[in-house]
């Protein structure tokens, strides 16, 4: 018996070895908003989505992975730090002036693939901060990404909907003319205006809540800005300039292992699509939105196809959060949503500790490594993408680097049906998964799409039983109030958990 244990052993360890000397490229396309079943594959209703579905159809897909967070800015955190976001202060929805949150030198995603060999960069929104804070975009604008490894970079800084609205590369804004400085505010008014408060009826996409500060391309913003004319973007451009840039750097690296962060600013608001995409869904501009978000994803799988880099690529297709209807602009999302169910039949979403707000779409392409058009339900999270990838490419991670993170890598690949043993979710309160079980701390949660419900969870909590109520409509806690105990017990626990 001991001696066949022994050999099992042995040949696992020469899997994971063969399969790190590999090291193939790494392609993480990371969506905005893009809720559970908002793509085809997932269910889907009134929009195509043929790009995300080949990566289905060529690999595995995930019924149960989470992001981290029920919003974006923690969940990018995590996934780059393989920390949950609530360790560390200053982790919630970032204004576009806020310095970086992940500090120069912390173990990364990035720094431990450039360890190992990999060129690394990131593409599309970036949302962690830059510069030590309140940026000026006038000069080279550090910490950011180099300082995380990353070799390269080409940045939206923050969000579409916030100033601001221009493109970073390399820590320089793209275009800026040096007689037209940029200057950004957060608070005082800056500019003469008109701002989106002055002429709501003569913008190209009308504000609903909080969008109402400076106008860039016929659309108002959070936030100030003056200056930086030449280099503002125009929202019609912006998928076919970053994936544009996606490309290139795979182009420019194809000689060597790659790993590749692109982030589509695609469906978060504003969403204005390119006019080649619009009425291409019956959604109206949030569905025209998915279609252009996939259509990105196309670029780059037809990219490793061309460069014929498919067989030896990872390619990880997923979301940063939950979906959300109306998120501040009038864009008839609420009124031409028709039997589409962004959701999936999840409760909540953007911004919710219900399932919905981190549970999202989760595909793993890696021909002859991952099985063709199969399925998982095990329970895995973005958090274990930084200590996954790292194990398989054969590098080790330093001593209390990546402290929620953990080797997940049979899970990724397939090859485990279970999954983590307890993941956390993360929104204005704090929630835990174990197995079926789902407990939810006391607190105050939005609720449906937008506009919203509040919903207060009262002490002790609430207790859901996933497998007969995916839509965590009957908090069974009253009666499970040992097993409501034990997950509160452990919430608190992790909490508390400094060390992995």
């Amino acid at each position: 018996m001991n001696t066949c244990r022994m050999l099992l052993a042995l040949i696992s360890v020469c899997a994971t070895v063969a399969i790190a000397a590999e090291k193939p490229n790494i392609v993480v396309i990371y969506t905005d908003d893009v809720g559970f079943a908002d793509v085809g594959c997932y269910g889907a209703k009134g929009v195509a989505t043929p790009n995300v579905d080949r990566i289905a159809k060529e690999g595995l897909r995930f019924t149960d992975a989470h992001c981290s967070a029920a919003t974006c800015t923690p969940s990018r955190f995590a996934l780059l730090t393989g920390s949950y976001a609530f360790r560390q202060k200053g982790t919630g929805v970032l204004s576009g002036n806020a310095g970086m949150i992940i500090k120069p030198g912390v173990p990364t995603l990035p720094s431990l693939l450039k360890e190992a060999g990999y060129a690394t960069g990131v593409v599309g929104k970036w949302h962690l901060g830059l510069g030590d804070g309140n940026a000026n975009w006038n000069e080279a604008v550090k910490p950011g990404p180099n300082e995380i490894g990353f070799d390269y970079h080409f940045l939206i800084p923050a969000t579409g909907d916030r100033v601001p609205c221009v493109y970073l590369e390399q820590n320089r804004v793209v275009d800026l003319d040096p007689a037209d400085p940029i200057e950004t505010s957060y608070g005082k008014p800056i500019g003469d205006g008109p701002f989106g408060t002055d002429i709501p009826d003569q913008l190209k996409q009308k504000w609903s809540h909080g969008h109402n500060s400076t106008i860039v391309n016929g659309i108002s913003r959070i936030g100030f800005m003056t200056g930086g004319e030449k280099a503002r973007w125009v929202d019609e451009d912006m998928a076919d300039v970053i994936s544009h840039k996606a490309v290139s750097f795979i182009e420019q690296h194809q000689e060597k292992p790659f790993f590749l962060y692109f982030s589509t600013h695609d469906i978060h608001v504003p969403r204005v699509p390119h006019s080649r995409f619009v009425g291409k869904s019956t959604m109206g501009l949030r569905g025209d939105a998915i279609v252009q978000m996939d259509w990105c994803v196309g670029e780059v799988l037809n990219t490793l196809d061309r460069l014929k880099l498919t067989d030896n690529t990872l390619v990880i297709f997923s979301s940063d959060n939950g979906p959300v209807l109306d998120d501040g602009y009038v864009d008839m999302a609420n009124e031409k949503l028709g039997d589409h169910d962004p959701a999936g039949g999840l409760r909540g979403g953007k911004y919710s500790v219900f399932e919905g707000g981190t549970r999202v779409p989760f595909i793993v392409r890696w021909p002859g490594h991952v099985d063709a058009a199969s399925e998982s339900d095990a329970l895995f999270g973005q958090v274990d993408l930084a200590a996954s990838l790292a194990s398989l490419v054969g590098v080790s991670r330093p001593e209390k680097a990546l402290p929620d993170s953990q080797n997940e890598l049979d899970t990724l690949l397939g090859e485990d049906s279970v999954g983590r043993p307890h993941l956390v979710h993360e929104a204005k309160s704090l929630a835990l998964r174990v197995g079926k079980w789902k407990y939810i701390a006391p607190a105050t949660s939005r609720d449906k799409l937008g506009p919203w419900n509040n919903v207060k969870v009262e002490k002790p909590g609430a207790l859901y039983d996933l497998s007969r109520d995916r839509g965590e409509l009957h908090d069974v806690g009253g009666a499970n109030a040992d097993k409501l105990a034990e997950m509160a017990k452990l919430l608190a626990a992790l909490q508390d958990q400094n060390d992995r």
